[in-house]
C-alpha cells in the first residue's frame, strides 16, 4: 500500500539531513543526497519496497561518509575501512557497497595503499622485507598483494639500508667485544625484518678491530662483573678457568684474557 510524503523538514542538528513524514507521521530520515537522487517531493507517493530501497540507499550514504571521514586523516586499507564501518554497526551489505563506491572513486585503493606503506616503513624505520610482510597482513592487504609488494624490494636497496641500521648499531654498541657487537647487529636486523641471507652479506662486511688499550678497557669493564661472580664460588685454578671461559665467550683473545686474570691475581 502507497503513502503520500506529507512534509519534509530540516534536521537541527544536522542541516544536510532530512525528515520525512508519510500521511502525516513521520517515516524516516535521510541525507540530502538520497532526496535529490529519488526526486523526493510533497505528495510523492511510495510504497513499501521504494522505502525500503531508501532506507537501503541512505545507510549507505551514511556509511560512505563515515568511511570518507576515516580516510580522510590518511590512506587506509579496505579491511580498515570495513573493520571501521562494522565497529559502526553497519550491516555488511551496506559496508560492502560502501566500499565499492569509496573504490570506484578512488578513495579506496589497495595497491597503491600498500606500496605507499612498504615505501613508509622503509624509508621511516629502514625495516625489512619480512617486517615489511607482517604490516601488510595486519592491515588485512590481500596475500598476493603483498608479495608482489615485498618483492619489488630489491636484495641491493636491502643491503643499503641493513648496512645503515648495522653501522649505527655498532656506535651503539662500542663498549662490547666485535664478537658481542657483531651477535647484536644480526638480533637487530632480524628484529627489523631482513634475511638470513642479507644478515650474513653484512656481518662480512662490517670489520671492527680493536686497539690494544681498547681491549684493556673492555675487558677491565666486562671482567669486573665476571670476576666478582666467580670468585664468590672458587679460587686458584678453578676461577681462573672458569673466569677464562666466561671472558672466551664474550670474544675477547686469550692473550687479553691471561693479562686480565694475571692482573686480578696480583691484586
Amino acid at each position: 500500500m502507497a503513502r503520500v510524503i506529507t512534509k519534509i523538514t530540516r534536521q537541527k542538528r544536522n542541516e544536510e539531513r532530512y525528515n520525512i513524514y508519510l500521511d502525516e507521521k513521520y517515516a524516516f530520515s535521510v541525507d540530502e543526497a538520497i532526496i535529490i537522487q529519488y526526486g523526493l517531493t510533497k505528495g510523492k507517493s511510495l510504497d513499501e519496497m521504494a522505502v525500503g530501497e531508501i532506507a537501503f540507499d541512505d545507510e549507505v550514504s551514511r556509511a560512505y561518509n563515515r568511511a570518507l571521514s576515516f580516510l580522510a586523516y590518511q590512506m587506509r586499507s579496505e579491511h580498515e575501512v570495513h573493520q571501521k564501518l562494522l565497529k559502526a554497526e553497519f550491516g555488511e551489505a551496506v559496508i560492502q557497497e560502501a566500499i565499492q563506491k569509496l573504490t570506484r572513486l578512488g578513495f579506496l585503493n589497495d595497491e597503491t595503499y600498500a606500496t605507499a606503506l612498504a615505501e613508509t616503513k622503509k624509508r621511516t624505520s629502514k625495516k625489512g622485507p619480512k617486517a615489511i610482510l607482517q604490516d601488510l597482513k595486519q592491515k588485512g592487504i590481500d596475500p598476493k598483494l603483498q608479495q608482489e609488494v615485498v618483492e619489488a624490494f630489491s636484495e641491493e636497496e636491502q643491503l643499503s639500508m641493513a648496512m645503515e641500521l648495522a653501522e649505527k648499531k655498532v656506535r651503539q654498541e662500542q663498549r662490547k667485544t666485535p664478537s658481542q657487537i657483531k651477535q647484536k647487529v644480526q638480533e637487530f636486523l632480524v628484529r627489523k625484518g631482513y634475511s638470513f641471507s642479507i644478515v650474513q652479506q653484512v656481518l662480512e662486511t662490517i670489520v671492527i678491530q680493536p686497539e690494544e688499550d681498547e681491549w684493556t678497557s673492555l675487558i677491565d669493564l666486562q671482567g669486573e662483573k665476571v670476576w666478582r661472580k666467580y670468585s664468590q664460588k672458587y679460587e686458584g685454578y678453578e676461577l681462573r678457568m672458569r673466569v677464562k671461559q666466561a671472558l672466551y665467550q664474550k670474544g675477547f683473545p686469550a692473550e687479553v684474557i691471561e693479562q686480565y686474570i694475571e692482573k686480578r691475581e696480583q691484586e
